[in-house]
């Protein structure tokens, strides 16, 4: 069989981690097979830019493409489009979007990397699909493009044969899924491994924690409020506990809180405790029903519903993919 191609598209200002990771992913899992003494030949990637000329990355790194995008043809086993600060003109470029979605259209998957995704949504590709990109452009990538629906939060988004990550390093995560489906679990954790990283963080994986994914509250009241939701997730969170404390009305919290800090009382304290049972999976022994107690579920199979929706995984796999070599006692 031949090796699988993969295209990474790449244009001036693009982000070089956005190239660089999953090139590495690919190529690791290349010399996996190779060691290994498998007859599969694995990947060749190509990293393509118009003209073959090299382009200056926005940290300033010259990346030197393999060869002219224009000149390349399908089929293609996956599509890469990168990100960066690029994408402002990447995206606006009326033949570097058509040479991508004339790739795509070729390949067996198209994925973007971080704000690839304006390229991706420039031709049409993610309308009337669920897609992703870096926190700090989502808002601007559902605006421009209307018709895609925009998953602020995920690590990567899967949508068929598509697929969207967040913010630069989201894109080892993409690329070593991509090996975990074809060439099985061991080689993806294998690659995980030579590279440092973790196997892997899921897709649904929030971007960020829930203070940083939350706004802070202008007022000084909801922003201690913040803080001391935080500092005690176990304690009694409800709407009525948190007015009390916060010296308000319970309907009054609800609407200040929601316009202030852009979600719910009752989902932010769902995020924080799911972050605090997060941290305690990781760093401790704890059994889950102590950790479920101690952050305010109440009952292990709470805490594990909350985890599938917001993670996609249950408290058990996720102590597998990222419980510390060293836990600390609970």
């Amino acid at each position: 069989m031949p090796p699988r191609r993969v295209v990474i598209v790449c244009f001036p200002g693009v982000q070089s981690l956005d190239v660089c990771g999953p090139l590495e992913v690919f190529a690791g899992a290349t010399r996996w097979l190779r060691e290994g003494g498998s007859g599969d030949p694995g990947y060749r990637v190509v990293i393509a830019a118009r003209g073959a000329v090299p382009v200056r990355s926005s940290s300033g790194l010259q990346v030197v493409p393999d060869a002219d995008l224009d000149t390349i043809r399908g089929p293609l086993d996956t599509l890469v489009v990168a990100g960066g600060d690029g994408t402002r003109v990447a995206a606006h470029d009326a033949e570097l979007v058509r040479r991508v979605g004339a790739l795509a259209r070729h390949s067996r998957r198209v994925t973007s990397v971080c704000t690839g995704a304006f390229v991706l949504a420039a031709t049409g590709l993610l309308d009337g699909r669920r897609a992703t990109t870096h926190w700090s452009a989502c808002e601007a990538l559902a605006r421009r493009h209307p018709r895609v629906r925009v998953e602020p939060d995920p690590i990567f988004v899967r949508d068929g044969d598509v697929l969207t990550s967040a913010g630069v390093t989201a894109g080892i995560d993409l690329s070593l899924a991509l090996v975990e489906d074809d060439l099985g679990h061991e080689a993806a954790l294998t690659v995980a491994r030579w590279l440092v990283l973790f196997l892997r963080r899921p897709g649904n994986q929030a971007q960020f924690s829930a203070q940083l994914a939350a706004q802070t509250a202008e007022r000084d009241g909801l922003r201690d409020l913040q803080r001391w939701i935080a500092a005690n997730p176990g304690d009694d969170l409800r709407v009525e506990a948190l007015a009390a404390r916060a010296a308000m009305s319970p309907r009054h919290l609800a609407r200040t809180f929601l316009r202030e800090v852009g979600t719910t009382p009752a989902r932010y304290v769902d995020r924080v405790r799911i972050e605090a049972a997060r941290w305690r999976l990781e760093e401790t022994d704890a059994t889950a029903e102590s950790i479920a107690t101690g952050c305010g579920f109440g009952t292990a199979e709470t805490m594990r519903r909350s985890f599938l929706r917001a993670l996609g995984v249950s408290p058990s796999e996720y102590r597998r993919r990222f419980r510390t070599a060293t836990p600390r006692g609970a």
